[in-house]
């Protein structure tokens, strides 16, 4: 090894990007600016919810088409069971062999059809307002703009010295990502970092560490019968039900982070009617993968002893993510995401936060991840969602520099090796 690679070897990896190099793609942002707030307003004003598959291929047509025209090679993955929209998944090779960045965006949003129309893109005082503005129209464009950011530096001095880069944008993150789980999986199996665009927290942090969840389902079976002349003969499916919410709630606590709710009982007929049958929707939460095992164990054990004689419980897991636990190769991607932001002019932290994205899945399988990448925002999922204008600039630079960072870092190079 020379000299100069030893000192490279030994850097920070903030330190491979030069003040030139920064204020190079900011200029090119700055500049792009406007389009990117066109194509904001074109993507907003789509209503694609998870379940509307339609719009979310309107998305994903217009995610494909901007791919190609960087020179990527374009994927449509079908949902095999038609629920849901398509998984694109495009990827730029490059001949330097380096490390190979994985990019993470989602085309869906949680509102239903008619609200883009209610309450299309619009801006005030300073801030970008529509459904799905913020989570995560905003981070999918980011993702986009700073790699045509890092084109307009040179095929070498820009992109030369990764290996690849693959950009996945995927229709159901709102549900769990059961379609594109896979596809992510597979990508990340090939990568050596992960680079997750959801907005950033409202205070600008980016995120190292998020909740993993556990959503399920419990169907109670009970046994009908007349309220008022043979109640004795009935098994309350609700008189269960309410029991195991009681022992649900109790988890909260028991391990440090875990929270558990009932968010759904749906049960009954009429008054007269013993009911025979309810069904409980659950959310489970936790820091670390042992946590969240012993909430599923204690879950399965509240359904396997019900309350009521006679009465069984059947218990489905509906979506799972694992927890996204801080890997210690992931602190250095946070220590240059924080060191390029102050070069770049704002403050930035990593944060911890309780809900789970698709970086759940990344670090899941070890790969060094850092997610909050896009602008900042807040108000997600609800009517008031908004996302700030001067933080798209500043925000895209810095993932234009993190992937130029990660491109020429030999300490993630050898990570694949080490």
């Amino acid at each position: 090894m020379t000299g100069d690679q030893a000192a490279i070897g030994n850097a920070r990896m903030a330190d491979l990007v030069s003040d030139a190099e920064i204020g190079e793609l900011r200029a090119s942002l700055e500049a792009g600016l406007p389009a990117f707030l066109a194509d904001l307003e074109r993507l907003v004003n789509v209503d694609c919810g998870s379940y509307s598959p339609a719009g979310v291929n309107e998305v994903a047509s217009w995610t494909a088409v901007f791919l190609r025209r960087l020179g990527a090679s374009v994927e449509r993955r079908p949902d095999p069971n038609g629920r849901f929209g398509d998984t694109v998944v495009a990827t730029l090779d490059r001949p330097g062999g380096g490390p190979r960045v994985l990019l993470i965006g989602h085309t869906d949003t949680v509102f239903p059809d008619g609200t883009a129309a209610e309450r299309p893109f619009r801006v005030e005082d300073g801030r970008a307002l529509g459904p799905g503005v913020s989570d995560m129209k905003g981070g999918l464009l980011t993702g986009l703009y700073a790699i045509a950011s890092l084109r307009g530096l040179g095929a070498e001095q820009g992109l030369g010295g990764l290996g690849r880069i693959t950009f996945i944008a995927n229709p159901d993150e709102e549900v769990g990502s059961p379609s594109s789980t896979p596809h992510i999986r597979a990508a990340a199996a090939e990568a050596d970092v992960a680079l997750v665009l959801e907005g950033a927290r409202a205070n600008g942090d980016v995120v190292s560490s998020r909740k993993g969840i556990i959503d399920a389902r419990l169907t109670i079976h009970g046994r009908a019968a007349h309220a008022g002349v043979e109640p004795e003969k009935g098994r309350s499916a609700i008189l269960a039900g309410a029991e195991l919410v009681r022992g649900i709630h109790a988890l909260n606590g028991r391990w440090p982070g875990v929270t558990a709710n009932v968010g759904v009982f749906r049960s009954g007929t009429r008054p007269n009617v013993v009911p025979d049958r309810a069904e409980l929707e659950v959310d489970i939460r936790a820091v670390t993968a042992e946590t969240l095992a012993a909430a599923s164990a204690a879950l399965a054990e509240l359904a396997s002893t019900p309350a009521v004689a006679d009465v069984t419980i059947e218990l489905e897991t509906t979506h799972s993510w694992a927890p996204m636990e801080k890997l210690e190769r992931s602190g250095r991607l946070v220590e240059a995401a924080i060191e390029l932001a102050r070069r770049i002019g704002f403050e930035t932290r990593d944060a911890a936060t309780g809900g789970a994205s698709d970086a759940n899945t990344t670090a899941g399988l070890g790969v060094p991840t850092i997610d909050g990448l896009g602008p900042v925002g807040g108000a997600d999922h609800s009517p008031f969602e908004y996302l700030e204008i001067a933080s798209i600039v500043p925000r895209a630079t810095l993932v234009a520099t993190l992937i130029l960072a990660v491109a020429r870092d030999p300490v993630v190079a050898a990570w694949r090796t080490g």
